[in-house]
């Protein structure tokens, strides 16, 4: 029988019924959810997307040179040996356009979009204990009801543009990345300003600066980066990975991070400076995320992360003519990979060219934007167009966008108003039935996406089949088990580097205002995996369940 059989349980669809399950989001996640539950369980489900079709974060981010910095083989689905076999990637990173072909066929193979309402943006979200339903409002103001909710609108899914003073007085066009027109935007002839140099920034430079008259980049942060080595896959390496798919996603399930390659096993302070260099040299030619595999402790040892940040500094000195320009473009505040570790296509050879110009915001901050352009403390620079790529109010914004009340009348805002507390990423004390796919708490941005996704999404359907078998009406997180696993997500963080990037949006540090909490989980995704399953199989310990 194919995988691609529609399902005969089709989920009720009059505006007030009640589903058995409502999930939030049309990306990866709310795609395979929905399979999972409506042709693997039977349950009645809506999906709502707020876009209109699917796609997710790859809906919105359309933004020029936007693509995956997961290699593309390994940034899809492994749930179906079919779809595997069947779709053939034509980049080692995939652009915006090929991930949203990747996942419209994936919603038209499984028959997916006749059970999404699309265009369709929940504003809010109610528990009502006496009828143990959650009840869903879409900004329209129709209201749905569910027994389950799950949520799978994404961590990098709540664009933050900064409270500059004067944006509203900007004559020209602002756009940010992470909403960015369909129909695109036309940089030709027009001088461009850039805000924001993480992993958006990084990818949308070059791409710019070669349509546009001049561009200006305004960096808060230098950032270290990798040279991606993108180009076409071979038909032969498609052969090759569609042979050996099962050993493929076998070991990326066992890896730290998600990605299915081996980490070195040696300390780059074992090594003499030359065999170090001839290591970090190749790994540098490799390109992309396996950089950071090259040895064992570039995440734990700061001696051994400054051997890597001392390399790529060297690298961008040698790149960037200007010495002046590449000492603003070489990262001093923080070790190498404590930040999203962005990968590049001529990042900083884009700073040689002539019509591109670097201004640090830090040495001179960012005063006003002006009907003609933005002023800084020293000068005025004259704009056509503004683009922030500052990025997302990451891990929590998507979900405090959305008014969700609990049991008692509480508030997912108020739960968090210090920082989110959540038990395994999955749920919240006080808020029966709800399911965060991918939330603060579990390894999410940390690792390849779709395996962190995968691994929720059956967990949850596992444990709604538990629920259902055992005549189980409620499960919810128990107060006492989410604050032990806060301090074990805080435990696992402090283990590393990574909290040393006092500038990085795992802390929250993009959004002013925001609690500074590291918020992914540390301890890699196979550890993470073993302890869900650990805790499903000692009766979901830790979660209250009630008949």
């Amino acid at each position: 029988m194919s995988t691609a059989m529609k399902s005969d349980a089709a989920p009720a669809t009059l505006p007030g019924a009640a589903f058995d399950a409502i999930i939030i989001g049309a990306g990866f996640a709310g795609l395979y959810q929905m399979h999972k539950l409506r042709d693997g369980l039977g349950l009645s489900v809506q999906g709502l997307e707020a876009g209109s079709d699917v796609g997710g974060t790859w809906y919105w981010n359309r933004y020029p040179g936007a693509r995956c910095d997961s290699e593309s083989y390994y940034y899809s689905f492994s749930f179906s040996d079919e779809l595997q076999q069947e779709w053939d990637w034509s980049e080692r990173y995939p652009e915006h356009h090929e991930i949203r072909r990747y996942l419209g066929h994936v919603a038209e193979k499984f028959d997916l979009r006749r059970s999404f309402r699309f265009d369709t943006r929940v504003a809010a979200a109610r528990y009502d204990a006496a009828q143990n339903l959650w009840h869903v409002t879409t900004q329209s103001g129709e209201t749905l009801s569910t027994r389950y909710l799950i949520t799978a609108i994404g961590c990098l899914s709540s664009a933050n543009v900064p409270a500059i003073p004067g944006l509203d007085s900007f004559a020209g066009q602002w756009v940010h990345t992470g909403r960015w027109p369909a129909e695109g935007v036309d940089f030709t002839g027009k001088r461009v300003g850039l805000i924001g140099t993480g992993s958006t920034g990084i990818q949308a430079t070059p791409v710019i600066a070669a349509q546009a008259a001049h561009l200006t980049v305004f960096q808060r942060t230098a950032n270290y980066s990798i040279p991606a080595r993108n180009g076409p896959v071979s038909l032969e390496f498609r052969r090759e990975v569609k042979a050996n798919y099962a050993a493929i996603r076998e070991q990326a399930r066992a890896a730290p991070n998600g990605h299915p390659f081996v980490f070195g096993q040696q300390s780059p302070l074992d090594l003499d400076e030359e065999e170090r260099r001839a290591r970090y040299e190749a790994g540098w030619e490799q390109g992309g995320l396996r950089f950071r595999s090259i040895f064992r402790d570039l995440l734990v040892n700061r001696a051994a992360n400054d051997t890597a940040s001392d390399f790529i500094r060297g690298k961008i000195r040698e790149v960037v003519k200007d010495p002046a320009t590449a000492e603003k473009l070489t990262p001093r505040d923080h070790p190498f990979a404590t930040k999203r570790p962005p990968i590049d296509s001529f990042y900083f050879e884009t700073f040689n060219r002539e019509n591109v110009d670097l201004v640090d915001i830090k040495a001179t901050p960012i005063e006003a934007i002006t009907p003609d352009g933005i002023q800084t403390t020293d000068r005025k620079i004259p704009l056509d167009v503004i683009v922030f790529a500052t990025g997302f109010d990451a891990m929590t914004g998507a979900l405090l966008a959305i008014d969700i009340e609990g049991r008692d009348g509480i508030k997912l805002k108020d739960a968090w108003a210090a920082g989110p507390v959540t038990y395994l990423g999955l749920q919240v004390a006080g808020f029966p039935n709800l399911f965060t796919i991918t939330g603060p708490g579990s390894p999410s941005v940390l690792t390849n996406m779709p395996v962190a996704i995968e691994q929720h999404v059956d967990w949850i359907s596992a444990c709604i089949t538990h629920l259902r078998d055992n005549g189980l009406a409620t499960i919810e997180a128990e107060p006492e088990a989410a604050e032990k696993w806060v301090a074990h997500v805080n435990e696992a963080a402090a283990a590393t580097l990574l909290p040393q990037a006092n500038s990085s949006w795992y802390l929250g540090a993009n959004v002013p205002g925001k609690p500074r909490v590291f918020m992914p989980y540390a301890g890699g995704m196979a550890r993470y995996a073993g302890i869900c399953a650990e805790v499903a199989a000692r009766g979901y310990d830790g979660f209250r369940l009630t008949p």
